[in-house]
């Protein structure tokens, strides 16, 4: 099987190939084509985690493959659901009671802006892709802007509100921001609330 993952951000080539190899049989090989090396040492440490092999090759300054072979006796987890008739995606119940995920910023830590977005893009979609999803995502500051009309999160924060995910945002923010009439996802809160959701959690993840 050859996946051409050249120009997708950060978590996709990894995850496309983690599907890949889970449907494959044993002697089959996963040939990847990415465009950097963090994609090639991230596709590696994803291989090995399985107890794979994973063999790199440099094309040209803009083009590596990466060759994982499924050898016999390598399955899937052994924790994961069975999703043989169906793509494996997160189920309701699979939300984690407890988990509420602070996003207080539209862009992921302190540096430029332009990077901190393309990581926020990258973590909420990751986030869709675990195992266990969150109980509840809060919204504040200029978080408030990843569930209104133009965001680039949207179609991955619907799709966990799809699943159970509750996902709330700060009112006085969407007013400070203008962003009112924009929501798209989710529904309107306020600080008593968020309050109250943070300190009831048990576990508060923070990108």
């Amino acid at each position: 099987m050859k996946l051409d993952e050249r120009g997708k951000q950060c978590p996709k080539p990894v995850i496309d190939t983690k599907k890949a190899l889970e449907s494959c049989n044993p002697g089959e090989t996963v040939e990847v084509l990415v465009d950097n090396e963090i994609a090639v040492q991230n596709l590696s440490k994803m291989a090995a985690s399985k107890g794979l092999s994973a063999v790199s090759k440099k094309i040209s300054d803009n083009e590596f493959s990466v060759k994982i072979p499924v050898g016999q006796g390598v399955t899937p987890d052994s924790d994961a659901p069975d999703d043989s008739e169906e793509p494996a995606v997160c189920q309701p119940d699979s939300r984690k009671k407890g988990m509420a995920v602070v996003l207080s910023s539209n862009l992921m830590g302190h540096g430029d802006p332009e990077l901190g977005k393309a990581l926020m893009k990258g973590f909420v979609y990751a986030l869709t892709q675990q195992d266990v999803l969150p109980e509840t995502i809060l919204l504040y500051n200029s978080g408030a802007y990843l569930s209104c009309e133009g965001s680039d999160n949207l179609e991955d924060l619907k799709s966990m509100e799809s699943q159970g995910v509750e996902i709330l945002t700060c009112g006085t923010c969407l007013n400070f921001y203008g962003l009112s009439e924009k929501l798209q996802v989710g529904s309107v809160t306020n600080m008593y609330e968020i309050v109250e959701r943070m300190t009831a959690a048990k576990l508060l993840v923070r990108p």
